[in-house]
């Protein structure tokens, strides 16, 4: 592998790097040079964005970029005289799919010899896939991580004039840039960005090294952005952070998450979301705001991984299962309606099959609204990935089924307990197959689909739930908020 002396290849060891100085937010660093401002003009552009919610958001930020810059979307690959994978890198499936497609799409090269190939997101910040990329992927021209979108203007500039290879990413804590410009997705639903980072490093996550150090956005500016989103007639927003718990400890905000989603509340937004919270800093106050407010919805995604202690131990988790079943049982008894979800990982290193059996106690007690269930994917460069692992894939396999009986059964159960009761849907649209049928969110987040007239997207429906299923529920709309 021939490396070039101008490229700013990914160092994990740098990645997890973490000093006590306070990130710098940036009001005014983003900006589209002169000769950069026309680029796209006559080209399009096409966005693949895989993975979690920062994703999506970062997916918006790129799209307002290059929209600034005067690229037109489409929807169809064939058509792009630029392809973007904005990627993920939680799990080793991801990965794959994502470096399966970017092989398929080095066909279309053949029809378009100036297509451009870019690759940006969380797998670019991994040393192992931009080493991989420059080996055995020759068509990628761009390669760009999570700490520089701003800068993409320059990169794409350079690498679509220079016809060589542009690859910029940077292992380090990170800032918070303010100014960047967005297209949002959705009409009514939107991602609001409060924090970046992790510094829990969880031993099998990837995040703390491809996100960088945990680093809060400011008070006022996260509310501005609310109050925009509301004139422009947003019904819902959801706050992100890798753990939005510890949103305001960088800043030395008083309150921290529990007074920002406090005043994010005032602001007479109809509905708050927030994910992800980590159970081992979820305050009293955080519960006591949620019970508080009714525009803060009861639903709480909060991950287990484990039920048993040695595992969560091993894991770099922070809490026993006995801590966490005290908050669960404490969120349940102090919000109203409260739905949980959570996620659950099986086949870790060294996973015992009494240590499994304490999951399954740990989901039969919790009973939870939803789960999301994984096999153990090791992460190179993480802890957890040097440990021997002694389960196979046939035990995990037949315990991730396990777990997913239990899991569904809980999920069907919590969901017949909404048949004959009325819940608010906020409406993402008509059906694909059947205009007749619209769909839509209630606030404790299930899926409802739904029948109705004069029904339009974003409205508040009150809807009148006649059956359930394993994952939605099915109603009759009552009347328009």
């Amino acid at each position: 592998m021939k490396i070039n002396e101008n490229w700013n290849i990914p160092n994990l060891n740098e990645a997890k790097q973490r000093t006590k100085k306070q990130a710098v937010i940036e009001k005014s660093l983003f900006n589209i040079p002169f000769e950069v401002a026309q680029l796209g003009v006559g080209r399009t552009y096409y966005l693949r964005t895989y993975g979690c919610q920062a994703n999506e958001r970062d997916g918006e930020t790129i799209a307002g970029i290059l929209e600034a810059m005067h690229f037109t979307p489409v929807k169809n690959v064939e058509e792009a005289d630029l392809i973007l994978l904005n990627t993920c890198a939680i799990r080793q499936n991801a990965e794959d799919k994502v470096l399966g497609e970017l092989a398929s799409l080095k066909r279309l090269r053949k029809t378009n010899p100036d297509l451009i190939f870019g690759l940006c997101g969380c797998m670019a910040q991994e040393e192992e896939v931009v080493k991989t990329i420059i080996e055995k992927y020759p068509h990628v021209d761009l390669v760009f991580g999570t700490h520089n979108i701003h800068r993409l203007p320059t990169l794409l500039y350079q690498a679509m004039m220079s016809k060589e290879r542009t690859i910029e990413v940077f292992s380090k804590e990170g800032e918070v840039i303010e100014n960047l410009p967005v297209k949002r997705f959705g009409t009514h639903k939107a991602w609001v960005n409060i924090m970046y980072g992790c510094d829990k490093f969880c031993t099998y996550c990837i995040v703390p090294y491809t996100r960088g150090k945990e680093r809060s956005r400011q008070v006022e500016d996260i509310l501005e952005e609310i109050h925009v989103l509301i004139e422009e007639g947003y019904k819902e927003v959801t706050l992100l952070g890798q753990n939005v718990n510890s949103y305001g400890k960088d800043l030395q905000i008083e309150g921290g998450f529990a007074y920002l989603l406090e005043e994010a509340a005032k602001t007479g937004i109809e509905r708050i979301r927030f994910t992800t919270s980590h159970p081992w800093d979820f305050s009293d106050e955080m519960i006591d705001v949620i019970a508080k407010y009714d525009n803060i919805m009861p639903f709480i995604h909060l991950p287990v991984q484990s039920g048993n202690d040695d595992i969560l131990k091993i894991m770099g988790r922070r809490y026993t299962s006995e801590q966490y079943m005290t908050l669960f049982h404490k969120i349940k008894n102090k919000v109203k309606d409260a739905a949980i979800s959570t996620d659950i990982i099986v086949g870790f290193p060294n996973e015992t099959e009494e240590q499994f059996q304490d999951t399954l106690k740990l989901v039969d007690e919790c009973q939870f609204d939803n789960a999301f269930t994984f096999i153990y994917s090791p992460r190179a460069g993480t802890p957890a990935a040097a440990m021997e692992d002694n389960v196979s894939e046939e035990v995990k396999q037949r315990r991730l089924q396990e777990l997913m009986d239990h899991t569904n059964h809980w999920a069907r159960e919590k969901n017949q307990a909404y048949v004959g009761k009325v819940v608010q849907v906020l409406v993402d649209g008509p059906s694909k197959k059947n205009p007749s049928v619209f769909s839509g969110y209630s606030q404790t987040n299930k899926l409802v689909n739904f029948t109705g007239d004069g029904i339009c997207a974003g409205d508040l429906i009150d809807v009148k739930i006649t059956a359930a299923k394993s994952w939605s529920l099915d109603g009759e709309a009552i009347k328009v908020k």
